[in-house]
């Protein structure tokens, strides 16, 4: 299945990505994904259908057949930024960064903190205790269970963020 790049000019695409994003990652967070000054482009699979949606510092979202998005490291650099903690955040700390940052997945013992609203399934945002984005990825388990138990996978893990040197 080869795929087609085209520049996103077409606001119907846009306001549709929009209004799912507000679906699932609550109000606001379309135009927070999908800037409608920023210059974006949404590569297609041969059907037509949106499959990713990239701008200049790359990946925000890929867009699954089952209708909802899986984040970019730069997807969740935005909603990192526009989302009120804890929303949609899995917090670890010092000894758990290098991992996460690597792309290993997140285990329930070493979570400090998560949004209590998670559940299994959804988008996540791993953050240092300080608040920065270390990764992206989907909650294995729901948010209560990811700070109650001891052992298990609390994130798999999909892209990391690079520690500035």
């Amino acid at each position: 299945m080869s795929e087609s790049d085209e520049p996103a000019d077409g606001e119907a695409d846009l306001s549709s990505l929009r209004t799912i994003a507000d679906y699932q990652f609550g109000a606001g967070a379309g135009v927070t994904l999908f800037s409608p000054t920023e210059s974006l482009t949404i590569k297609r699979t041969t059907s037509g259908r949106p499959q990713q949606v990239h701008c200049a510092d790359g990946r925000i979202v890929s867009f699954g057949v089952d209708g909802r998005f899986t984040l970019g490291i730069e997807g969740g650099r935005r909603l990192s930024r526009a989302l009120s903690h804890p929303a949609y955040r899995v917090v670890v700390d010092d000894e758990s960064e290098p991992f996460v940052r690597e792309e290993k997945n997140v285990f329930a013992k070493f979570v400090l903190e998560s949004d209590p609203e998670i559940r299994p399934g959804d988008e996540v945002l791993v953050v240092h205790e300080r608040g920065e984005l270390l990764a992206v990825g989907r909650a294995e388990l729901d948010g209560t269970a990811i700070e109650d138990f001891e052992t298990g996978m609390a994130v798999a893990v999909r892209e990391g963020e690079p520690a500035d040197d």
